[in-house]
């Protein structure tokens, strides 16, 4: 927690430049098709690898990510994710687009379009909030039919209901998990199976044809004068129902005092039609696999993860509690 309220993703122990290895400035360079004058590091987001938007000596800016096992064996793979994401990508998606990528085995790097936009204000502002759900909205109709080439959603519901089950497996993780969520302790010690249960269910009932950003809160949104774009892709998955999206933004924004995630799901047009059996699964999974993590060792390189996982996983648990 903060003085201002929960905990921002604010970037741990990211890559400067100079940090990288020479060979590695070099492609970059290349790729871009300039040499690098300025840099602005990227201050929101957990990868340790290298973000930031590059001036370019010919005058123009391409935002560069760089990754390599050693700041954190897994964020390669995300960055492969990524890339293969972008290329998907349907033109109508509000995404930056990808512009180059390269991967020598060891560093994955990749040049994407720069986008004059920042992250929505903490606390939110309403016109922000407003701009926020309407990109959601539409990243919901431009994404209907997703790419079939991602993963499915399934595969990553899966996931989240084994974490689930992991925290009811371990007394160890429970007793931490029950302890850090202060008010709903008892609550989620009471009604732990049922949480197991509905978490389970949700590979089965949260189904559609809808593209998922499957990682969407405020840090992976960009806000300009004019439009509204989300970034950072990774986790992307096919076969969900249009309303996903919403329900991971919402905790987020309920985490940061942003309104009420009962009033504001039920009132989006991609709830239109929407099972409360199925919300409530994924909010589960969702719950389940944040306070597991929040009572984990903190992965390699990602120290501030942990705090900002327990804050979501007690906003998702109290809008869980109102189903």
């Amino acid at each position: 927690m903060t003085d201002d309220g929960p905990p921002l993703a604010f970037s741990g122990s990211r890559l400067a430049w100079s940090d990288m290895p020479r060979d590695v400035r070099a492609r970059i360079a290349e790729l871009a098709g300039a040499e690098v004058a300025t840099e602005a590091p990227a201050t929101t987001g957990f990868s340790p690898g290298y973000a930031s938007l590059l001036e370019l000596a010919d005058g123009t800016e391409v935002f560069v990510k760089a990754v390599s096992p050693e700041q954190n064996p897994d964020s390669p793979n995300l960055a492969r994710a990524e890339i293969r994401t972008l290329e998907l990508l349907p033109p109508e998606v509000p995404a930056p687009r990808l512009r180059w990528s390269h991967d020598d085995g060891t560093w994955v790097m990749m040049g994407i379009e720069a986008v004059a936009g920042h992250v929505p204000d903490h606390p939110w502002r309403p016109d922000q909030l407003r701009r926020t759900l309407d990109v959601v909205d539409r990243l919901a109709r431009a994404g209907t039919p997703a790419p079939q080439d991602l993963p499915p959603l399934s595969t990553a519901l899966d996931g989240l209901a084994a974490a689930t089950r992991a925290l009811a497996d371990s007394p160890t993780d429970l007793e931490r998990a029950v302890a850090a969520v202060g008010e709903h302790g008892e609550w989620l010690a009471e009604h732990l199976t049922d949480l197991v249960a509905w978490a389970e269910q949700a590979p089965f009932l949260a189904t559609g044809t809808t593209l998922a950003h499957n990682d969407l809160r405020a840090d992976n949104v960009l806000l300009d004068e004019h439009d509204a774009w989300v970034v950072d892709w990774p986790h992307a998955c096919k076969d969900a129902p249009p309303w996903y999206d919403l329900v991971g933004l919402l905790v987020s924004v309920s985490m940061q005092g942003g309104g009420d995630p009962e009033e504001l799901f039920w009132s989006h047009p991609t709830a239109a039609g929407a099972d409360r059996e199925s919300v409530r699964a994924v909010l589960a999974a969702l719950t389940g696999y944040f306070l597991l993590g929040a009572v984990r060792p903190a992965p390699l390189g990602i120290g501030n993860l942990r705090p900002f996982q327990l804050a979501h996983g007690r906003a998702a648990l109290a809008w869980l509690r109102r189903f």
